[in-house]
């Protein structure tokens, strides 16, 4: 029977290792305060808006012009697959929701740019 392996792991014992804001080099905050937020730097928030504004308007310019192109809406591949909603998106409506869906995200965009603008 000695040869048999254990089916049971034996405990860990606790581990010896420092507490995280020790180890940062930081000294450990007493329980009950809490510790001053960090501020983030203004060139990263700079760096957000910009990608921000720009995915904003880069997404804008696409779902705009999408409806009308003609190789994008009327051959896509999506729409040939389910030929009822081709006779749905070829509708002026649904193309002129689409385009103004687009828009709004442009305005969105702009929007941000401005506002961000001073800070």
């Amino acid at each position: 029977m000695s040869q048999q392996p254990e089916l049971i792991s034996p405990p860990l014992s606790a581990s010896p290792a420092p507490e995280s804001g020790a180890e940062l080099g930081t000294p450990p905050t007493p329980p009950g305060t809490n510790p001053a937020p960090q501020r983030i730097p203004r060139w990263l928030e700079r760096a957000e808006l910009f990608l921000r504004v720009l995915l904003r308007m880069y997404i804008g310019l696409a779902v705009f012009y999408a409806p009308w192109s003609s190789l994008f809406w009327d051959q896509n591949p999506l729409f040939v697959q389910f030929p009822t909603l081709s006779i749905f998106a070829a509708n002026g409506a649904v193309r002129g929701i689409v385009s103004g869906l687009g828009l709004l995200n442009l305005w969105i965009a702009f929007q941000d740019a401005i506002r961000f603008r001073g800070k």
